[in-house]
This record gives structure tokens, sequence and C-alpha cells, in this order.
């Protein structure tokens, strides 16, 4: 599981690559497609600048269990924000028989990735993330539990975190390339 951890971003090249190169049965209703796969897509950017205030990942502080923002609600929002980015991706190359093998392709290698995660915030963390995990769903976001937290209630890490998650917006460039020059 370890392997698929550290691996976990280029196993997301080739559903990348297939939606960027796939020629066939691209859908005929071009602006809307395209429309709802860029709001998709930043959605999850969005979901990864929420989730980035509150973990810190490449930012350069302490790191803690992280169960505020989006962390209350759901455990691995990042995942959650990627798997929207990445079928906003498949959206905009106008691949929409596509998008559920995205999905499937996002649940297979977050679900093994995560497997891994658990085991070591459980050995770093112990009782408080075992109580964590107890508490908050995977993936689904408890919104049972909505608590009157504002979006963006960190706002010392609110431009870190956007310059943080910037990269992904290099991510649709090769999409637009394709649909525009082509």
């Amino acid at each position: 599981m370890k392997g698929i951890y550290k691996a976990r971003g280029f196993l997301m090249a080739p559903a990348v690559l297939f939606a960027l190169l796939c020629p066939w049965n691209e859908t005929g209703y071009e602006v809307y497609i395209f429309g709802l796969g860029g709001l998709v897509f930043c959605v999850g950017w969005f979901l990864r600048v929420w989730a980035q205030m509150h973990l810190h990942y490449r930012l350069k502080v302490k790191k803690v269990l992280t169960t505020t923002g989006p962390y209350m609600y759901c455990r691995n929002p990042i995942y959650v924000g990627n798997t929207l980015l990445l079928v906003g991706l498949a959206m905009i190359s106008e691949l929409v028989w596509f998008v559920p093998v995205m999905l499937v392709w996002c649940m297979v290698v977050y679900s093994l990735t995560v497997c891994y995660e658990e085991s070591h915030l459980l050995e770093k963390y112990g009782d408080a993330y075992l109580d964590y995990f107890n508490r908050v769903p995977r993936w689904i976001p408890n919104l049972g539990v909505w608590q009157n937290t504002a979006l963006i209630h960190k706002k010392g890490f609110f431009i870190d975190s956007v310059f943080a998650e910037l990269h992904c917006f290099l991510l649709p460039l090769p999409f637009l390339l394709k649909e525009f020059v082509a």
C-alpha cells in the first residue's frame, strides 16, 4: 500500500492522458459540457484550497491532526477535490462517457491510498485519530453535523494555500489547447 500511496499522483496520469488524447465519441454539446467541466474543476480546486488552509501540507508549519474546515465533514477532502478536478477534466475533454470511468479510477486509487494513510495516522496520532476516524466519514461529507464555520476562517493561510494549489491550473491547459487549437 505504501507504494500506491507514494505513486498516487503518477497513477492519475494514465486516466488524464487518455482523456486528453482520446478522439472517440466526443460529445456534440461542447459549450455546455465544457462549461460544466470547468465548473466542476473549479469546485474541486476550491475544495483543495479550503482543505490546504487547514492541512498545511505544502506550507512550512508544524503538522497536527487536522479536524477543522472540510475535515470536519469528511476525512479526505483533498482526494474528493482531486476527483472533482479529474472529472472536470474528463468533461472539458468532452468525453462524457469517460466520466464514470474516471470516477471508478479515482475511487480505486484513492481507496488504496487511504488504506495506507489511515494506518499511518493511527500509528502517529493514536486515540485522537481513532476518535476522528469513528466520527467523520471517509468520502461522503456528513452534512448533518454542519457547523456554522466560516469558509475561510484561517485568513493567515488563505493566500499561502491559494499559491500552494495554483499548480492545479496547469492541468486544464493541454485540454484548452486541444479544444481551441484543433
